[in-house]
């Protein structure tokens, strides 16, 4: 990724908000590196070095700045092939997955050799893959120690170390503290959370964020039982596999009042699976996304919703599951399919909230059911053919639902399953492949919203808004949703 010094610096002067995790500032003379929106007094120009990772500014000696935190800066969402490609890897690695598996099986994943994967990593964060899932886990470590009560040995162990002495190490060589240091100069201002309750972070996003609309979108397409939003924040149960554990629990989702992130709590209970959790919130609640490019394409069409988001996913195959289930229905007889789906396959779960109490289903669990046992909740029999085939897929490995994925060969897998046309196939591809540009150009209330019959059409129209078509299809959605 190349930078260019003068409009870094610029921008961190203005400490504009749109350059936030584009890029990091480090300072000679200080030995540390902040985000372009710190509070600090702007280094003097000559003393200023631009990096695009934080892993990029930390292999160069840096320290990470105490005041702006950059391990909470947003990430970066892309259209292009190579960069999509770097941040899949990134992605992953959030989740955890170099702790466990080679850069080679990684690299099979995306399907494309280490070497090409080493190449574009390079390119796009300045860095190697092992160097980056390195300060990824410090970075998270910073994280769990600043903004939770958990136990030193507890925070190497979520992190990714395999050794509470490797952590301790490593931390005091790259960041010059003790975690245990770290810990008591935060009590000593900020109290950390409790955790016999929950875990709480913040999550950064680029203003503007139209939270409103956000949550009217996946309050109408919750799941009973396993999601809702009420009292202001999204809520739902979670299940993960972690080291191939099974991790459960809950997380809450809402606004913060005054500063531009999300405030996220987690359950205890899924202390060692927070890398994956809150990589999935950010994918769930599109926190990559760059509004003002998004509004600079879409013109007119985002002028009455500034900051609308594209909801991914939290889970790409419940999403997938949901997306067949609302075929040819309204939203809300495809929510009471998805919640008599849940109740009748999924698992019970304990949390604080009566409105959560169950697990949606595993693929694998659904791969095993009869298309007569789906189809009995209240759908055609081709329909609980086509759940059973997706969950096959999935469960077999020929399927990824997860964002950055090769969009175009999981695309052609979709449209060869059973019952899955290209509606579906665009609508999982806009919110559980996190795909900017996805159109599901035959869908009812894209038409109607353009005042068009012929679906060809559309698509044709549509050419305007790439590459963020996905965001034309929110906002399209909402103009038919206020009238």
């Amino acid at each position: 990724m190349k930078l260019d010094s003068g409009i870094c610096y610029r921008a961190l002067k203005a400490r504009d908000a749109r350059f936030d995790g584009r890029f990091f500032v480090a300072v000679s003379s200080t030995g540390i590196y902040c985000r372009p929106v710190c509070t600090v007094k702007p280094p003097r120009r000559e003393n200023c070095r631009f990096f695009p990772s934080a892993a990029a500014a930390e292999s160069n000696g840096y320290r990470p700045c105490l005041r702006c935190r950059p391990e909470l800066a947003p990430g970066n969402s892309s259209v292009d092939a190579t960069t999509r490609l770097a941040q899949a890897a990134a992605s992953l690695m959030e989740d955890g997955t170099l702790d466990h598996e080679s850069l080679h099986a990684l690299a099979g994943r995306l399907g494309v050799t280490d070497r090409h994967l080493r190449r574009a990593f390079g390119a796009e964060f300045g860095v190697s893959p092992v160097q980056f899932a390195q300060t990824q886990r410090l970075l998270l470590a910073k994280r769990l120690l600043t903004d939770t009560a958990l136990p030193v040995i507890d925070v190497a162990f979520a992190s990714g170390f395999g050794s509470v002495r490797r952590f301790n190490a490593l931390f005091r060589k790259r960041y010059r503290l003790r975690p245990g240091h770290l810990r008591s100069r935060r009590r000593n201002g900020t109290p950390t959370a409790a955790v016999t309750d929950a875990l709480e972070f913040e999550l950064s996003f680029r203003p503007p964020f139209d939270w409103t609309a956000v949550s009217a979108f996946l309050a109408a397409r919750s799941i009973a039982g396993v999601e809702t939003v009420e009292d202001g924040a999204y809520r739902r149960a979670v299940r993960l596999s972690v080291d191939g554990k099974e991790q459960t629990g809950w997380i809450t989702v809402g606004m913060s009042p005054r500063k531009p992130t999300l405030r996220v709590a987690i359950a205890a209970s899924l202390a060692r699976a927070v890398p994956p959790v809150l990589s999935r919130v950010k994918a769930l609640m599109d926190l990559a996304c760059h509004p003002a490019d998004v509004s600079q394409a879409l013109g007119a069409l985002a002028k009455r919703h500034p900051g609308l988001r594209v909801p991914g996913a939290f889970d790409g195959f419940e999403l997938a599951v949901r997306a067949i289930l609302g075929q040819q229905v309204t939203v809300a007889a495809a929510r009471t399919l998805a919640g008599r789906f849940a109740a009748a396959f999924g698992d019970p779960v304990m949390t604080p909230f009566v409105s959560l109490t169950t697990l949606f289903p595993a693929a694998a669990r659904v791969a095993d059911l009869a298309p007569g046992n789906v189809a009995r909740l209240g759908m055609p029999g081709a329909r609980g053919r086509a759940v059973i085939a997706l969950a096959r897929a999935v469960a077999e490995g020929r399927l990824a639902l997860m964002p950055n994925a090769d969009i175009e060969a999981t695309l052609d897998t979709l449209r060869s399953l059973p019952g899955i046309g290209e509606w579906t196939a665009q609508y999982i591809a806009m919110r559980a492949l996190s795909w900017p540009d996805a159109f599901p150009h035959p869908d009812a209330g894209v038409m109607k919203a353009l005042r068009a019959t012929d679906a060809r059409r559309v698509l044709a129209a549509s050419e305007a808004w790439r590459p963020w078509r996905a965001y034309a299809t929110m906002h399209l959605w909402q103009s038919m949703a206020k009238e």
